[in-house]
């Protein structure tokens, strides 16, 4: 079913509506004041223009260094949906005083209210995302988290635009904004009343006030789970190029496009379209898991359109007039600029989606708010470390364009080094691409395997691609017990040993490498991973399953685990089966085949003997090949 149908569901509607009109409203008022400051300088501060722009921006996100580590221990000691509302009453409040202060046009009053605006939202973040794997199943993850973040990006832009259109009218602009404001914030409050209950976490938690300390330790919460840690730089990534391309916008408008101040919002709208149209297709492509191979593709695709956005730009005539936003629609040859933005957008939303959800997923659950709390730390400090990597090489005299360039290569920079320190990335990037140009994978009873904790599977052995089947209907990594021929095949080694493969041969070939096989084995099940073996021990001749091999009892003698019968279906015939004679030796037939894998129920480990696995396995199977 859809991702769409989420909205319709109690479970998770309210939800994404009370941050969807959260995002909103914060855009609103934020837009409003600094057209505001920028049409008509205050009288109560002495400060410049492009001084109070820049102010009001820095009191927006200077909450987020001070408040997220305390906002992190409060989602994790209250019941969620409590703490939402709490938020949203706060909210209320901050808009009510703001509704005065633009009545009055206290500067001062407008810039503490932004900084109240920003506390606000910093002890909502981490709730924020901390809902979503309590309400929604690990196969919705992906889903519901590109529709939040399609949300967001809509109501960043939705904000932006109402606020400034509002605040231009002359005599009642104002006063729309103030009575807006207060609407939006009481509407987001009634939605918050129906995000549903999610226990506290850890309710004997104590908050520790000192936000320095705290900090530090959600920090270190962070980098316990190597790849949590690198999920949060990784994303942290993606807010630092973003910010470094939106806070170019009207410099680029003005330098390349000769457009109107409107060309921005156009450049913009363009923008955050692609980022809600990347997201909601995470979904379609990850197969509804959690997948990590998207992100190299986004990585990909960022650099690939930064870098061809740089040399657009410089292919680029400026009209000898100032033009508005459909006279740049209408220009062909603005065309491939507004494309290259629109796909940085996609991109962004394939890199940034499986990001949050792995975030989410693979974070201890007693310490999940505090790790999102640790991301939206790092998050502000790539957002700022943007505004000084661009004034620093836009003051070496580089062109807007030219910034663009840096970003991509930089960029790849940042993926191949983030890559090389956690190589399930790439491998799941190399997976992802066998499923989606060689099958189409139907998957049933995926919910069945635990998210967490120790379980031993077991597959029919039908051709040389099966486990990277398996890996790619697994958001969970697996570790795959394989001959050691194939594993020591040249240039497949270097992936085998990224996926942690277990090389194992018969008993009479090497016995050294048997008993090593088995003692990884068992260690791998006593630290919780998930094992896959084949017990047939060879890809099938015929089609048919051959007879389960007794290694599958030593292991959970050993270490005793649930097991869980597997079966693939409709791999017998591909290029890579001995259907018609040797495996890869014949043309391959068709691309895109459809083939399925079906997960049966789990089997205790007193009861996994070879047959009754071969037989839950051929029943799971039937006469499918």
């Amino acid at each position: 079913m859809s991702q769409s149908r989420l909205l319709a569901e109690t479970r998770f509607a309210p939800f994404f509506w009370t941050q969807f009109l959260g995002a909103f409203n914060d855009n609103v008022f934020k837009n409003a004041l600094v057209i505001l400051f920028t049409l008509t300088p205050p009288s109560d501060v002495s400060l410049s223009r492009d001084a109070l722009v820049n102010l009001a921006s820095g009191l927006l996100i200077l909450p987020f260094f001070i408040f997220s580590a305390t906002a992190g221990q409060l989602a994790e000691k209250m019941e969620k949906s409590r703490l939402v509302r709490w938020t949203k009453l706060m909210e209320i409040a901050v808009m009510l005083v703001a509704a005065f202060a633009l009545f009055s046009g206290s500067a001062i009053l407008l810039l503490a209210l932004l900084f109240m605006l920003g506390l606000q939202a910093a002890i909502f973040g981490p709730v924020k995302f901390a809902i979503l794997p309590s309400v929604l199943r690990e196969d919705e993850l992906v889903g519901g988290n590109g529709l939040v973040e399609m949300g967001t990006y809509v109501a960043i832009l939705g904000g932006t635009m109402l606020g400034g259109v509002l605040v231009a009218q002359q005599g009642w602009g104002v006063h729309a904004v103030a009575i807006t404001i207060v609407v939006v914030a009481i509407a987001g409050y009634v939605a918050s009343r129906g995000v549903p209950q999610v226990p506290s976490a850890m309710p004997s938690l104590h908050i520790d006030p000192n936000v320095f300390v705290q900090t530090w330790r959600v920090i270190g919460y962070a980098r316990e789970n190597r790849a949590v840690w690198l999920s949060v730089l990784g994303n942290s990534w993606f807010w630092f190029v973003g910010a470094l391309f939106l806070a170019q916008l009207p410099g680029f408008v003005e330098d390349v496009l000769h457009g109107s101040p409107e060309v921005v919002t156009l450049l913009l709208i363009v923008f955050s379209l692609g980022v809600g149209i990347g997201s909601l297709l995470c979904e379609r492509l990850s197969g509804r898991v959690i997948e990590l191979g998207l992100v190299p593709f986004g990585s990909i695709g960022i650099t690939f359109f930064a870098i061809d956005l740089f040399l657009a730009s410089e292919w680029h005539v400026a009209p000898a007039v100032v033009e508005g936003p459909f006279a740049v629609l209408a220009d062909s040859s603005n065309w491939r600029i507004l494309m290259d933005l629109a796909l940085l957008g996609v991109f962004g939303g394939f890199y940034s989606v499986p990001l949050n959800a792995m975030i989410q997923h693979r974070s201890d659950p007693t310490k999940r708010s505090r790790i999102i709390a640790a991301n939206n730390i790092v998050n502000a400090i790539f957002i700022v470390g943007a505004a000084g990597v661009a004034i620093v090489l836009l003051g070496l005299g580089l062109t807007i364009p030219q910034l663009f360039l840096a970003a991509g290569v930089m960029n790849a920079l940042v993926a191949l080094y983030i890559y090389t320190l956690l190589p399930e990335f790439l491998f799941r990037f190399l997976v992802w691409l066998l499923m989606h140009t060689m099958y189409r994978l139907r998957v049933k009873g995926i919910e069945k395997i635990p998210s967490e904790g120790p379980a031993l599977l077991v597959c029919n052995h039908v051709a040389y691609v099966d486990a990277l089947i398996l890996a790619a209907a697994s958001s969970r990594p697996i570790r795959f017990v394989m001959w050691w021929k194939i594993f020591e095949i040249p240039l497949l080694k270097w992936m085998f040993g990224i996926a942690r493969a277990i090389p194992i041969a018969g008993r009479k070939e090497k016995p050294e490498l048997v008993e090593k096989a088995f003692a990884e084995i068992d260690r791998a099940l006593a630290e919780g991973e998930l094992v896959c073996i084949f017990p047939e021990g060879a890809l099938t001749y015929t089609g048919e399953i051959a007879p389960f091999r007794p290694g599958v009892e030593r292991i959970v003698a050993s270490v005793p685990v649930p097991v869980y019968p597997m079966a693939l279906k409709g791999l017998w015939g591909s290029w890579f089966s001995r259907r018609g004679g040797p495996a890869m030796a014949k043309r391959p037939r068709r691309f895109r085949s459809k083939i399925e894998l079906e997960i049966g129920d789990a089997i205790a480990p007193g009861d996994a003997t070879a047959e009754r696995l071969q037989h839950a396995v051929q029943t799971l199977r039937g006469d499918a090949r």
